[in-house]
């Protein structure tokens, strides 16, 4: 089968399926996308492709005659020209061996069939935008490396000296490169006067002044020097004095051009911003997948106060049709109507609370008020599972420093895992949630339920992405509450309490102490 291309693409996604009505499904899906495509209906054709085109996404489907999709992976990660993309399953088996034998081999994720056009488009996306992320950080520390070794290899540090007056006695080659002049025209100028516009009007002020006059060495970065043309650029200087028996006779100044420098530190830091990006938008997606999976039980209790309301309407019709109405019983149909919209606006307010997307990150936090808030929203799951919540929170807790979202979306998180464990060992004992505060500065949340438990393997595995121990699971909520509280500045892991269950917990700095504003301080590690 011949490749098909798309026009001005950026992102490649190579498709493999032997079955060409596959194939054509998802072409259809993704041709719209502005994905390049190619296709492949075999094995060897799939490892042809990719090596010439290093695709982002691989769409593998497992089940091919002569070389499997588990064949494919395995010889696209051993190829170095290909081992970074992306390898996404498509298959029909559904069970857990399946997935953690693709996982195994290298592969990204796991679509069953038959697949849902959203789903595909979604999954793709997301894993095109890691890789072509991946791949531009990689180039970029390749070109930074380059800059580095030529820097090394080829430019030294400029070197002055300097009497007690700032008379330039003696300069290195690499100065009059740095000041795009010769030597012999650098010699006898005037240090402050050449590099500093503000030489005239205050002199003490200056950098290496001190050094020059009282002997004092200085080091300072990002300060603005003249060339001798008048133009200005950013450098790094460090002056030492000039001793001679113990006489002060000026200074040695080594400075150096760090324009490039910035420019690569500016350059790193949008990458770290565009990361930081990506991170929010796969913890938003998280989200959305456990709104989809809260879809019913929010219906069933959104439609409640509105079935009341509607009965209550016609009660209240009903009682206006007479010809004497009961005005005071009246009154309290239509209070009770109120009461019931202000019930399903509250639903629908936590809903939407939950499922935006922050604009702003940390604020400060009153825990008691946000875990109640969550232990609400999570009464829908409560009672899909016939178990209940129970949170205790000492009314002196201090806040704590977080975005409320993120913190909203870990506590739900764990307290739906723990509401399943409850379930699944037939115990009627409610689901604990508790808060407290650590001695070296952090608020801990503790989650407990009352399952099997724990696997002896669970530390290994349990925050690894794509592992999981429910049947329908895809593994990603563990490891993305792990990176929102970690970005937090907290940390995440578990306990085995004595009598059985699991404990899950989570720390957060206390707002207004040094732990929530250094980077330095570490959280408490996690169990």
């Amino acid at each position: 089968m011949t490749e098909v291309v798309s026009e001005n693409s950026e992102v490649t996604v190579l498709l493999v399926d032997d079955n060409p009505q596959n194939l054509k499904v998802l072409y259809e899906t993704l041709k719209d996308q502005g994905y390049r495509l190619l296709i492949a209906n075999e094995g060897e054709k799939a490892l042809d492709l990719a090596r010439r085109h290093q695709p982002e996404v691989v769409l593998l489907d497992i089940m091919m005659p002569e070389m499997d999709g588990y064949e494919v992976c395995q010889r696209l990660k051993a190829d170095p020209e290909a081992a970074d993309c992306a390898v996404v399953f498509l298959s029909a088996l559904d069970d857990l061996q399946a997935k953690v034998k693709g996982f195994s081999l290298g592969g990204a994720d796991y679509i069953s069939k038959p697949f849902q056009s959203q789903e595909v488009i979604v999954r793709v996306k997301t894993h095109a935008r890691v890789i072509r992320l991946e791949r531009e950080l990689q180039a970029r520390n390749r070109e930074l490396r380059g800059d580095q070794a030529r820097i090394l290899n080829s430019i030294s540090e400029g070197i002055y000296g300097l009497d007690e007056n700032g008379t330039i006695e003696f300069a290195n080659p690499a100065a009059a490169v740095i000041m795009r002049c010769p030597v012999e025209d650098l010699i006898g100028r005037n240090f402050f006067e050449t590099h500093f516009s503000t030489a005239s009007e205050c002199p003490k002020g200056l950098p290496v002044h001190a050094t020059c006059r009282e002997g004092i060495a200085e080091s300072q970065r990002d300060i603005r020097m003249l060339r001798a043309d008048g133009i200005g650029f950013p450098a790094e200087y460090r002056s030492t004095p000039k001793h001679d028996s113990d006489e002060l006779h000026g200074a040695v100044v080594v400075f150096r051009d760090i324009t490039t420098e910035l420019e690569s530190e500016q350059a790193l830091e949008e990458a770290r911003e565009l990361v930081q990006e990506q991170r929010h938008q796969l913890a938003h997606t998280s989200r959305l997948t456990t709104m989809g999976e809260m879809a019913a039980g929010v219906a069933h209790e959104v439609n409640q106060p509105l079935t009341a309301i509607a009965n209550y309407a016609r009660v209240s019709k009903r009682m206006m049709a007479v010809e004497n109405p009961n005005l005071s019983l009246l009154q309290e149909t239509l209070d009770k109507i109120e009461a019931q919209s202000h019930r399903a606006s509250e639903i629908i307010r936590r809903i939407r609370r939950f499922m935006k997307k922050p604009a702003t990150g940390k604020e400060e936090l009153f825990v008691a008020a946000l875990l109640e808030d969550t232990r609400q929203f999570a009464e829908v799951d409560a009672r899909n599972n016939d178990g209940a919540i129970e949170l205790s929170v000492p009314e002196d807790l201090p806040d704590i420093l977080a975005d409320p979202i993120q913190v909203q979306q870990v506590a739900l998180n764990l307290i739906r895992n723990a509401l399943e464990a409850t379930r699944s060992a037939e115990s009627s004992s409610p689901v604990e949630v508790s808060a407290k505060v650590t001695s070296d500065g952090y608020v801990r949340v503790e989650v407990r339920d009352h399952g099997v438990g724990l696997t002896e393997d669970a530390e290994e595995k349990l925050f690894l992405p794509f592992y999981t121990t429910k049947e329908e699971g895809m593994g990603i909520g563990l490891p993305t509450c792990r990176s929102l509280i970690q970005a937090q500045g907290g940390d995440i892991g578990f306990e085995r309490p004595e009598d059985g269950g699991a404990c899950f917990f989570f720390t957060l700095p206390v707002a207004n102490t040094p732990s929530c504003s250094s980077g330095d301080e570490s959280p408490p590690n996690a169990v």
